[in-house]
C-alpha cells in the first residue's frame, strides 16, 4: 500500500459489457477520470487479462504497438499514474488496487469483480444444472457486447466475438430448455432475444417458426418466414436453405393452427428431455403426457418411458407403478420387449440383479423376434450392464461379443452395445485391483474375437488394450493399438470409434505433438457428433483440448474448452465418471487464470466423482483438482500436499505420467 494512503476499498468493480464503468468501493469513478484514452485502456486490458494481470511489454505491445520500447515504457507510467488517480479520485486508496510489481501489472485479485468473468460463470453454472432460471440469470447479466467504443481496438476484437457467441449459445440452450419443457411461449420469447442478436442467423428464424407452429401460431411462423427473406435478401443476398424453405411450405400446407399441446406432442417434449439428459424433465413431461388422455396404445408407450425416466434418477420406487400400468395396457409383442429392458432396469436399481438377469434375457430374446434393431441393441446393453452389477462384466463381454460376431458390421445399431461396453470399461481401466488385469484381458478378448471374425470386437479390443498400455506409460504400443482400433471402426460406421480418437490425441498431447492431437481430436469431434453414446464423449474430448491447451502454456484456451465442454453437457447430457478427467484440468485451467470460484467448484465435481469409487485414480484426480483449488486462493502449503498426495494416488493406479506431472505441480507450487 502507497505510504499515508487509507485502509484498501473492499471491491473494484469493472464493468465492460455495453459500456465501460468503474466503481470503488460504493463509488463510482467518473467518467471524466477517464478523458484519457490509454489509461481507460489500460484499466479494460487488465480486466480481461487471466487473472487480471499482465506483462509491461505485453501492455506496452498492445497500446502502443507503433513506439520503441523507450517510448511505450514512459507513456505506460503516464497510463499508470493517470489510472491511480482515477482510483483514488472515487476512494481513498482506491490506487492501490492497481499494483505494480517489477515488470508486471496487477489489479488486486481479491478485490476485483468483473462482469465479463460473472456471466461466463453464471452460463458454466447454468449449463451444469441444465437450471432455467440459471440461463436467465446469466442472460440477464450480459448487459451488450463488449466495449462498443472500442469497437476497433485490435486487443478487444477477439474477445468481444466470443462473449457474443456464448450468449447466442446461452439463448439457444435455453429455448431448447423450455421447449423440450413444454414452455413453448417462453421459449419463443428466448429465440426472438436470439433472433434480435442475431437478425441474419436462419437457424434462429427457423427455430421460431417452429415454436410459433407448434404454438398454433400459423400466421406468425410465416411472417417470421418473410422476415427472415428480406433480412436475408439485405444483408447477405441470399435466401434461406432449403431446410428452412421445407419447413415453410409443411407450415404453409397446413390448413388450420395446430391443436393444443397433446399426449403426442408432451411425448415428444419427454424424449427431447431425456436425450438431452434432463431425467427430471422428462418424467414432468410423460407425466403431462399421461393427464393428456392417451389412447391405450400410446399409454402403455408413455408409462414405460415415465418409468424409464424415474429410473435414470434411481428411483425404483416411483417408477414401479408406472411399469406396471405398462404392463397391463400393452399388447404389441416389440413394446413388451422394451418393457421387459425396462424392468431389467428396476430390478438393478432395486438390488434385484437375479430378477434384472432375467428379465435382461427375454428382453433380448422378445427383441430379436419382434423389436426393431435399436430394441435388439437396448437389450444388449442391458445384459452387459446387468454383468456389470453381478461382477461378471469381463465373462459377459467374452460370451456376448461372440454371439454377436454373427451379425457384427450388418447391424450399425449394434455399434452403441460396443459403445456401453466401453463405458463400463473405464471402471476397469481404473479400478484397483482391476486396472494391473485389463491388459491381459484385453488381449484375450482380441484373440476370441479373431476366431469368431467379429469386427466390432477386435475394434473394441485394440481400443481397450491401447487405453490400458497408455495409462501405464506404454506409449509406443499403446499408439500402434489405438491406431488399429480407429482403422476398423473407419470399416464400421461413421457413428464409432470417437473413443479410440479421443484416446490417441490424449497420447499425442502425452508426447507433446500437439498437431497430431488437434487432428486426432477433430476427427473425435465429428464422430461425436453422430454417436449415439454422445454423452459419453464430449467431456472427454474436450478434456484432451483442455489438456493440450494448458501444456502449451495457454490456460485461456483451457478455459474456453471446459465452457464448450459445459455448452455441450447441456445439448447432449453428461456421464460423470467418463468425464472425469475434465474436473481437474479444468480446477487448473481456471487456477491458471485466477478464478478460485471455478477452480472450487470442479474441485468439487472431481470430489463427488470419486466419491463413487473407491479407486486410487478417481481419488487422485480429486486430490489434483483439490491442489489447482488451494493454489487458486493462495494457500500453497495446502496446494503442495494435495498434489504430492495426488502424486502418490497415481503411483498405485500404475499411471506414471499422470504421477509425475502431479510431482511437477507440486514442485512449482512449493518453488
Amino acid at each position: 500500500m502507497a505510504e499515508g494512503s487509507a485502509v484498501r476499498p473492499a471491491e473494484l468493480r469493472i464493468d465492460l459489457l455495453g459500456a465501460f464503468h468503474v466503481t470503488v468501493g460504493d463509488r463510482a469513478v467518473a467518467s471524466e477520470a477517464w478523458r484519457r484514452r490509454k489509461p481507460a485502456a489500460l484499466m479494460k486490458v487488465l480486466a480481461l487479462a487471466p487473472g487480471h494481470r499482465l506483462h509491461r511489454e505485453q501492455m506496452m505491445d498492445l497500446l502502443w504497438p507503433e513506439l520503441d520500447p523507450a517510448a511505450a515504457g514512459a507513456n505506460l507510467r503516464k497510463a499508470v499514474h493517470h489510472s491511480r488517480g482515477a482510483l483514488d479520485g472515487a476512494a481513498q486508496g482506491g490506487g492501490d488496487l492497481l499494483a505494480s510489481a517489477g515488470d508486471v501489472l496487477a489489479l488486486d485479485a481479491e478485490s476485483v469483480v468483473v462482469d465479463v468473468e460473472q456471466f461466463r460463470a453464471l452460463l458454466v453454472a447454468a449449463r451444469r444444472g441444465n437450471d432455467v432460471d440459471g440461463y436467465r440469470q446469466a442472460i440477464g447479466r450480459y448487459g451488450g457486447e463488449l466495449l462498443p467504443d472500442d469497437r476497433y481496438e485490435e486487443w478487444a476484437i477477439g474477445a468481444r466475438r466470443e462473449l457474443h457467441l456464448d450468449f447466442l449459445a446461452g439463448l439457444t440452450e435455453l429455448a431448447a430448455l423450455l421447449e423440450a419443457r413444454g414452455e413453448l411461449e417462453a421459449a419463443i420469447e428466448a429465440v426472438r432475444e436470439l433472433v434480435a442478436a442475431d437478425p441474419a442467423g436462419e437457424d434462429g428464424h427457423a427455430a421460431l417458426m417452429r415454436l410459433y407452429a407448434l404454438a398454433g401460431r400459423r400466421g406468425d411462423a410465416l411472417r417470421q418466414y418473410e422476415h427472415l427473406c428480406r433480412t436475408l435478401d439485405e444483408e447477405l443476398g441470399t435466401e434461406p436453405g432449403p431446410a428452412t424453405q421445407r419447413l415453410y411450405e409443411e407450415i404453409r400446407a397446413r390448413q388450420a393452427n395446430e391443436p393444443e399441446l397433446s399426449a403426442e406432442l408432451w411425448e415428444r417434449v419427454g424424449d427431447l428431455r431425456a436425450v438431452s439428459g434432463d431425467h427430471a424433465g422428462a418424467a414432468k413431461a410423460f407425466g403431462l403426457a399421461l393427464d393428456a388422455d392417451a389412447g391405450t396404445p400410446a399409454r402403455a408407450r408413455i408409462e414405460r418411458k415415465c418409468a424409464e425416466a424415474w429410473l435414470m434418477q434411481h428411483s425404483p420406487e416411483t417408477a414401479a407403478p408406472h411399469l406396471q400400468a405398462a404392463d397391463a395396457l400393452a399388447s404389441d409383442p416389440a413394446e413388451k420387449a422394451r418393457l421387459l429392458r425396462a424392468q431389467a432396469q428396476l430390478g438393478w436399481e432395486s438390488g434385484d440383479i437375479a430378477g434384472a438377469q432375467e428379465a435382461a434375457d427375454q428382453a433380448r430374446q422378445a427383441a430379436e423376434a419382434f423389436g426393431t434393431p435399436d430394441d435388439v441393441a437396448a437389450a444388449y446393453e442391458a445384459i452387459a450392464i446387468v454383468a456389470h452389477f453381478k461382477g461378471e462384466w469381463r465373462e459377459g463381454v467374452a460370451s456376448e461379443l461372440e454371439r454377436l460376431a454373427s451379425d457384427d458390421a450388418g447391424s450399425a445399431q449394434l455399434g452403441r452395445v460396443f459403445e456401453i461396453h466401453h463405458c463400463i470399461g473405464q471402471y476397469h481401466l481404473y479400478g484397483d485391483g482391476l486396472a494391473n488385469s485389463v491388459e491381459d484381458y484385453a488381449r484375450r478378448i482380441l484373440d476370441r474375437a479373431v476366431d469368431a471374425g467379429a469386427t466390432r470386437a477386435q475394434a473394441f479390443a485394440f481400443c481397450l488394450l491401447g487405453e490400458s498400455l497408455l495409462l501405464h506409460g506404454r506409449w509406443d504400443e499403446a499408439d500402434g493399438c489405438l491406431e488399429r482400433s480407429c482403422a476398423m471402426h473407419a470399416t464400421l460406421d461413421a457413428r464409432s470409434g470417437a473413443l479410440p480418437w479421443q484416446r490417441r490425441a490424449e497420447l499425442a498431447v502425452c508426447r507433446a505433438a500437439y498437431d497430431d492431437a488437434e487432428d486426432y481430436v477433430r476427427t473425435a469431434t465429428g464422430i461425436a457428433t453422430v454417436s449415439r453414446m454422445a454423452s459419453h464423449l464430449w467431456g472427454r474430448i474436450y478434456a484432451v483440448r483442455a489438456f493440450a491447451a494448458l501444456e502449451q502454456g495457454d490456460p485461456e484456451r483451457a478455459v474456453r474448452a471446459v465452457q464448450d465442454a459445459a455448452a455441450a453437457g447441456a445439448r447432449y447430457g453428461d456421464c460423470p465418471t467418463c468425464s472425469a478427467l475434465l474436473n481437474p484440468l479444468a480446477a487448473e485451467a481456471f487456477a491458471s487464470v485466477g478464478e478460485p470460484a471455478m477452480a472450487c467448484s470442479y474441485a468439487e465435481a472431481a470430489g463427488s466423482v470419486a466419491l463413487m469409487f473407491a479407486s486410487a485414480a478417481w481419488q487422485a484426480m480429486a486430490e489434483t483438482a483439490l491442489g489447482s483449488a488451494a493454489a487458486a486462493r493462495g494457500d500453497l502449503k495446502t496446494a503442495t500436499e494435495r498434489f504430492e498426495a495426488a502424486s502418490d494416488r497415481y503411483t498405485v493406479a500404475g499411471q506414471p505420467y499422470w504421477a509425475n506431472r502431479s510431482s511437477r505441480q507440486a514442485g512449482l507450487v512449493a518453488g
